[in-house]
């Protein structure tokens, strides 16, 4: 099962965080051989998603996830909730959802 966190992304802010991928024992997930992918979505219906740009920090065995929005797609998504996940693809195609929850946009005033 998925790790739940909530995030709060500044409106037409750059936005960066870590995520640190565990196993059920509490040691890292190694990465090596994986891919991983996230997107931001106003629903989980929705047809339209906004994608993280993501990358594995090294070393892959750390399970340390980096993930990034653009001052450009925050500010081109409105304010309020969003729902997103990250999943993890292993080089043999098993996908595994390890992490997801709210995001809560909140609005600039500078733009």
């Amino acid at each position: 099962m998925a790790a739940i966190a909530n995030l709060f992304i500044d409106q037409g802010s750059t936005f960066s965080t870590s995520v640190n991928v565990k196993n059920d024992d509490e040691t890292a997930f190694d990465l090596t051989n994986h891919t991983a992918a996230a997107q931001v979505r106003k629903s989980y219906s929705s047809s339209t998603a906004t994608d993280f740009t993501i990358s594995i920090a090294d070393p892959p065995s750390n399970g340390q996830i980096d993930c990034q929005l653009s001052a450009t797609q925050t500010a081109a998504l409105e304010e309020g909730r969003y729902v997103y996940d990250i999943e993890v693809t292993s080089d043999t195609g098993v996908v595994t959802r390890v992490i997801e929850g709210i995001i809560t946009i909140n609005p600039n005033v500078t733009k």
